[in-house]
Order: C-alpha cells, then sequence, then structure tokens
C-alpha cells in the first residue's frame, strides 16, 4: 500500500465521521487509484470533447498526475424534514428528490449538500494535515459517476498528490 492510498483511506474516514444533519448518514465514499485513476484522467479529457465543457482536459491532466482520487457522495438523500426553504419548496415533501437527470441527480435537499459538503472539507482538511497536495473537483465527481466509478446522486473527486509543488496550484 503506497503512503498516498494511507492519506486517501484516512480522507475516507475524516469523511464518514464528519458531522451530519440529524446524525443520518447518506455519504458514499470510494477510493481510486492505479489504473482507475489513468481511466478516470483520460474519460475527464474526453468528456471535455464531447460536451464542449471547459477545463476537463486541465483537471484530467491533474487527475492523471495524482496517485488517488477520493470520490465523495450523496445516494439516495431523503429530505431533514425540516421544512426550511432552503430548496426552493416550502415543504420538504414537495420537493421532487431526484427527478431530474444530468451530470448529477436532482434535486436534492439543501442539508444533504450541506452533508457533503462538510465531508469533502474534512476530507480535504486531513490530506493537508497529512501534508498531501489536494483539490476539491466537480469534474472529476461528474465523470467518475458517467464511468460507474461509484453509485452516487451528486458526487465530488479529491485528487491527491505529494511532489515538490503541488500539481493543483498553477492551473
Amino acid at each position: 500500500m503506497s503512503e498516498l492510498r494511507i492519506v486517501a483511506d484516512l480522507m475516507a474516514v475524516a469523511a464518514r465521521t464528519a458531522p451530519k444533519t440529524k446524525g443520518e448518514d447518506c455519504l458514499v465514499i470510494k477510493v481510486v487509484e492505479g489504473a482507475e485513476v489513468q481511466d478516470l484522467a483520460h474519460k475527464m479529457a474526453e468528456f471535455g470533447v464531447r460536451t464542449g465543457k471547459k477545463n476537463f482536459d486541465r483537471d484530467g491532466r491533474n487527475v492523471a498526475g495524482s496517485d488517488c482520487v477520493v470520490l465523495i457522495g450523496i445516494k439516495n438523500a431523503t429530505t431533514a424534514g425540516l421544512h426550511c426553504g432552503a430548496c426552493g419548496v416550502e415543504i420538504c415533501e414537495l420537493l421532487p428528490v431526484n427527478s431530474v437527470e444530468g451530470e448529477f441527480r436532482g434535486p436534492n435537499c439543501a442539508y444533504r449538500l450541506l452533508d457533503m459538503g462538510i465531508a469533502l472539507g474534512s476530507a480535504a482538511k486531513m490530506a493537508g494535515l497529512l501534508n498531501a497536495d489536494s483539490r476539491i473537483m466537480y469534474r472529476a465527481g461528474a465523470v467518475a459517476r458517467e464511468m460507474g466509478l461509484i453509485d452516487a446522486d451528486f458526487v465530488m473527486g479529491i485528487p491527491i498528490s505529494a511532489t515538490g509543488k503541488s500539481i493543483y496550484f498553477d492551473r
């Protein structure tokens, strides 16, 4: 097991144990490495060409230079039942959860998205505490989902590397 795989596993622990609304866990977490990372990088560049969306090639090059990618998403996230209106509806039961399919499946309860954000921050913080370079990437998550690398409705990727200079900085 490489040192960065250990970092990735600790990032996954940090994400899993991050605080969650009402203590309900709808996170999906997966670490990819080796050939899967290179396949993801290649597919990211292809996705950009196919869709005409910018910077998938740039982020794909970053992923290609990474040892591991930590994928963090949510799956089948129910509403929190707080009737807060943050998602755009006044009553939680009126939110048409996961009725729209695109790069991601939604809409989702704002609190579940916050839970995912807190988990992402916890994972990125763990990488930083362990002196591994990282960057939270929407593009890596979108393509990982399309590839079926992770079964999640909404997902982000956090590639990690350890070089003399962060490969995620001057992009």
